[in-house]
């Protein structure tokens, strides 16, 4: 009897799944106070802005015969794995009169830091913006992370999550675009292709609900996560150690199996000041994936108590060190021969040395976040 019932809550468990690849969430259980929308359903109004301006509703639609709604975002990898072809979906069947659009469900403060492992933007809708331009979207993207009252109607369980409804707009499917997560290889199943063939056919849905594979929704209640995390990064160990002109040159090396971030800096630089933040954002974004940030402080040695107080104020527990040589063109040369010597220097260093990004100056987070996302020893994707 307990294996029988044991069976059965696993199957519950599983079938409800759903994968939160930056926080290792998977199996990630399906929340009842959040209950998907039943197939039957007629579809929820809304009423949201989209990336391009506009205001959307049902009725924005109601000359179309299928209605595909896509719940998605920015930082999930498997939502990123799947815009291409929810793109391809679009052009492919916007001539047979199928409207196509993605809502954003989640509540961007409820996502922590080191859930945008896989990604260089967040979940507001400025950076959905963004990433709805630089990736061409030619479909609607509209934000419901403001409320989430849309997405509550709706229930989806993880992104991307699609519910198909008919020329009625009642649900006819409810699930997973394929069962193919990684954008290189070929599915066997196109789940969400087959549901609006049928429909077009004027048949019924043959497979209308499938399991779902992705990121949790962040709902508003998990912004509680970001308090907790912000507790635990307080706790963590500052350190500040000394490193020679030959130890810098190590570095650079790089004999580790991880993406080096590098940044020098000096407490009397302005701009270091300034921007040191950013690169504490980053190490706590990427830290768990195939990264590591370490800092090189400039000052004095005999400075080296300012510094580590300055390091201490910021959190920041990852690698830092203070040269310890007193001829700073030794210091420049190590690092870089190319570098002029003025500060803030950022870099970063392939596994085997390769320098893949320089910067003299002030860094564009934004620019540096994509450098490492991109970078083929981190990636976007699983």
């Amino acid at each position: 009897m307990k294996a029988c019932l044991l069976l059965f809550f696993s199957m519950i468990l599983f079938s409800a799944m759903g994968n939160d690849h930056p926080d290792a969430g998977w199996p990630y259980p399906f929340n009842s106070e959040h209950p998907s929308l039943p197939i039957g359903s007629p579809a929820p109004p809304f009423s949201l802005p989209g990336t391009d301006g506009k205001i959307y509703s049902l009725a924005s639609f109601s000359k179309s015969d299928i209605l595909v709604i896509v719940f998605t975002c920015n930082h999930c990898p498997t939502a990123q794995a799947y815009e291409d072809r929810i793109i391809q979906l679009t052009r492919d069947y916007s001539p047979k009169n199928v409207a196509v659009i993605a809502i954003m469900p989640n509540d961007p403060s409820s996502i922590n830091l080191d859930e945008l492992g896989y990604t260089d933007m967040g979940d507001s809708f400025e950076e959905m913006k963004l990433r709805a331009k630089e990736k061409k979207f030619n479909f609607p993207y509209l934000y419901d992370g403001e409320n989430e009252k849309v997405s509550l109607a709706y229930g989806p369980i993880a992104t991307p999550h699609v519910f198909i409804f008919d020329n009625k707009r009642i649900l006819r499917y409810s699930g997973r675009i394929d069962d193919m997560e990684k954008p290189t290889k070929t599915p066997a199943q196109m789940n969400t292709r087959s549901a609006i063939d049928e429909l077009l056919a004027g048949k019924p849905v043959s497979v209308p609900t499938t399991k779902v594979f992705g990121c949790s929704i962040k709902w508003s209640e998990k912004s509680s996560w970001i308090d907790k995390a912000k507790i635990e990064w307080a706790k963590e160990p500052v350190s500040l150690d000394t490193i020679s002109e030959g130890g810098i040159r190590n570095l650079l090396q790089n004999h580790s199996d991880k993406l080096r971030l590098i940044n020098v800096w000096a407490t009397w630089c302005g701009p270091c000041v300034t921007e040191f933040s950013d690169f504490i954002t980053m190490n706590r974004m990427y830290r768990k994936r195939d990264f590591e940030f370490i800092s090189i402080s400039a000052d004095e040695l005999a400075k080296q108590n300012k510094a580590l107080q300055f390091l201490q104020k910021q959190e920041a527990s990852s690698k830092n060190f203070i040269f310890s040589g007193e001829n700073k063109y030794k210091l420049i040369e190590a690092i870089d021969p190319k570098w002029q010597g003025a500060l803030p220097y950022t870099m970063l260093v392939e596994p085997g040395g390769k320098i893949v990004f320089a910067k003299e100056g002030i860094i564009d987070p934004a620019e540096l976040k994509k450098a490492i996302v991109e970078n083929p020893y981190v990636g976007r994707y699983y």
